[in-house]
């Protein structure tokens, strides 16, 4: 283990948010105070899978866990479909299987909700902790008629108190059941959600430390956008896992305060 003043070397950071700062409904100890500190070094914004929430509702959230964070410091998935869809087919007509959190972010960027599944031009999927047997059913009518499939992110879990709990990869995943595979998946590791928070972050890649708990996506989603990346050990995945895994982080530490103590050994 090293002690060193790692943060010092960055001018700008995005962290993941379940399994650095909260795991479930509670912050991890020490992390409001590490990311102030990590706020008054340079430019920070947290990138999130989560796609359950809109900006304004994560951020509000997370002050009530004692963060000090605004809407324009939080982006999450919900946001990045919004602005994939925008940017690539200008608007929509989608059917969510999703929580109101990503309806709002998709309507907000002048998406249209469908009455009816079959009028769909795309199945937007995120975590769905409503999800049911008909709701499936809906879906698939709409990916039947020519649907095309967006994933907020695959991710097959996130951590909570005790454990972990099915993520969006489980709800995605029985669309993959079904015979259609994803056609985009806009969230970590994916080359567009770092293209938009790098582009919100406005910082050079060299100047910038991904900081998440997950390998495969904020590790390794980070190294392919020519980040250097911290992995902490607060979320999904435990030394062992880090140590056994090829996607090598920059930095290892046991939770975003010791990353920020400089207590770290390299990845």
């Amino acid at each position: 283990m090293l002690h060193a003043d790692i943060i010092s070397r960055y001018r700008a950071f995005l962290l993941d948010v379940d399994g650095v700062l909260i795991r479930g409904a509670a912050p991890l100890p020490g992390t409001a105070d590490a990311l102030a500190t990590l706020r008054a070094r340079g430019s920070t914004l947290l990138l999130t899978n989560n796609s359950s929430r809109t900006r304004a509702q994560s951020a509000e959230r997370l002050r009530g866990f004692g963060f000090q964070v605004e809407s324009d410091d939080v982006m999450t998935t919900s946001r990045i479909a919004a602005l994939y869809l925008r940017e690539e087919c200008q608007r929509v007509r989608f059917w969510p299987l999703g929580e109101e959190g990503l309806i709002a972010e998709l309507e907000a960027e002048g998406h249209l909700r469908v009455a009816a599944p079959e009028e769909a031009d795309w199945v937007v999927a995120g975590i769905d902790r409503q999800l049911s047997y008909d709701r499936l059913a809906e879906a698939l009518v709409a990916l039947r008629a020519g649907a095309k499939l967006l994933a907020t992110n695959t991710d097959p879990t996130f951590p909570v108190p005790g454990g972990v709990l099915p993520g969006a990869g489980a709800i995605v995943g029985a669309l993959q059941g079904m015979g259609f595979p994803v056609d985009v998946n806009v969230g970590k590791p994916s080359a567009y959600a770092y293209r938009i928070a790098l582009n919100q972050l406005g910082s050079c890649t060299q100047d910038v430390l991904m900081i998440g708990d997950r390998l495969e996506t904020d590790i390794d989603g980070g190294r392919q956008a020519g980040l250097d990346t911290a992995l902490v050990l607060t979320g999904v995945t435990d030394r062992k896992v880090a140590r056994a895994s090829g996607i090598r982080p920059t930095w290892v530490a046991e939770s975003l305060p010791a990353l920020v103590a400089g207590d770290v050994e390299p990845g």
